[in-house]
């Protein structure tokens, strides 16, 4: 099942995207307690889902998708967590070598970070271009959605801990201009590339979730993304140094998951970085994982001033 958040006359509620429609779940729902947000659909697990394959099957009437807005799957989860590195082939093009051996799985660990919830934002949305870096970024990537409350579980067991599959497009401003007239301390290159990941809107999620059921094997996805209709990123899951069940059991054992949680397991090569080819003001990106589907946003307009707290008076 593909499950969406959709806003129709200013009301958001809870759907199942059925080809080129929509289900209102809450319309749908059999009994006077229907589940108001996908996040509640997660947390209430199997018999839920097992009601939504019933709704899916045989409700009427559907909404056509283009009469509503889809947001954000999960508008604000409780954590989003990303991974840096976890494509050999990126990592050497980002010109990170260093401790990269020969079989990284076997002697690295994941590297993750956290984002705040205002980095995300849906589909045909736009990204807002923030005041504090001229070169932006795209990445995309398959995102984890976690089903169930976990702790210190092992790969093995983590899939019982997955409710589904999204795509996130992990948008990075890769230069900062705060960086102008500072005084150089250690860690200010890795605290650079931290901020970069923080700005509003900068981790586009969607269209869909796609429960964990229909994708029984998330290592051999395939992952593209265009730019204005030009191929930059094309790559699959297989790739991956850690995988999505190594990298749920590793974040199980730096802190609790929890229904909702979204985890975005990085990015293969091809990325602006690599070739100095950004993002410019009004680019359209589209980020494709079937059997989600595509994500699409466009860039914004670029700011008239940037952000120079350091600048010098005159």
């Amino acid at each position: 099942m593909k499950l969406v958040t959709f806003k129709q006359d200013d009301t958001i509620r809870p759907g199942l995207l059925v080809e080129d429609s929509v289900i209102n779940i809450t319309e749908a729902w059999p009994d006077s307690s229907p589940p108001h947000s996908i996040k509640e659909i997660i947390a209430f697990g199997r018999p839920c889902l097992e009601t939504l394959a019933l709704i899916a099957d045989s409700a009427e009437p559907r909404i056509l998708l283009d009469s509503v807005k889809l947001l954000p799957p999960i508008p604000r989860p409780g954590k989003m967590l990303a991974l840096a590195g976890n494509y050999s082939k990126h990592i050497i093009e980002a010109g990170l070598k260093l401790g990269l051996a020969d079989s990284p799985a076997k002697t690295t660990v994941p590297r993750p970070f956290l984002m705040p919830p205002n980095v995300i934002i849906g589909p045909d949305t736009v990204i807002p271009w923030p005041r504090y870096s001229e070169t932006i970024d795209y990445e995309i990537e398959l995102a984890v959605v976690i089903g169930t409350t976990v702790k210190n579980i092992t790969p093995k067991e983590a899939p019982q801990a997955i409710a589904g599959y999204t795509i996130a497009n992990d948008i990075s401003a890769r230069t900062v201009t705060f960086k102008k007239n500072r005084a150089e301390r250690p860690w200010d290159e890795f605290y650079d590339w931290l901020n970069g990941k923080w700005a509003d809107g900068f981790c586009p999620i969607g269209p869909c979730i796609v429960t964990a059921n229909e994708i029984p094997d998330p290592q051999n996805l395939d992952l593209r993304l265009t730019v204005n209709g030009k191929q930059r990123q094309s790559a699959n899951t297989s790739q991956m140094i850690h995988s999505v069940n190594e990298i749920v059991s590793f974040l199980s054992n730096l802190m609790t998951l929890e229904p909702g949680d979204i985890i975005a397991t990085g990015t293969p090569e091809g990325v602006g970085l690599a070739t100095g080819d950004y993002l410019e003001a009004g680019d359209e990106i589209e980020a494709t994982i079937e059997p989600i589907g595509t994500l699409k946003n466009a860039l914004g307009q670029k700011p008239p001033e940037f952000y120079h707290p350091l600048a010098k008076s005159k």
